[in-house]
């Protein structure tokens, strides 16, 4: 997934281990976009590839990219594409700062 967002030019792509901190998940992925058609690109391209590679159902989607976050969730992993105001406005990062940083590409 986070190759996925790698190809589309996905920014500030961090990858968080939630295991023991969180009942309903084990990842965040977490990421910015740069547009309303980019966010919209990136958590197609993350379907796809849940798809492809590891044979995943079509996750549950919530929000719009036009309100600058869209969450992918296929149970164990959440994939958060966030615009850069709504990423900074929710800190998901500080939020879950106990969680352990296993990827984060700049």
């Amino acid at each position: 997934m986070v190759s996925a967002l790698e190809d589309k030019k996905a920014d500030n792509i961090i990858l968080l281990d939630l295991h023991g901190l969180s009942f309903f998940t084990d990842y965040f992925v977490i990421c910015t976009g740069t547009s309303d058609r980019h966010l919209d690109a990136l958590v197609e391209a993350v379907a796809q590839a849940a798809k492809k590679k590891h044979r995943l159902k079509p996750p549950k989607i919530e929000g719009h990219p036009e309100h600058g976050w869209v969450l992918a969730d296929f149970g164990s992993v959440i994939v958060h594409t966030f615009s850069p105001d709504k990423r900074k406005h929710y800190r998901l990062e500080d939020l879950w700062h106990e969680g352990k940083v296993i990827l984060r590409i700049q």
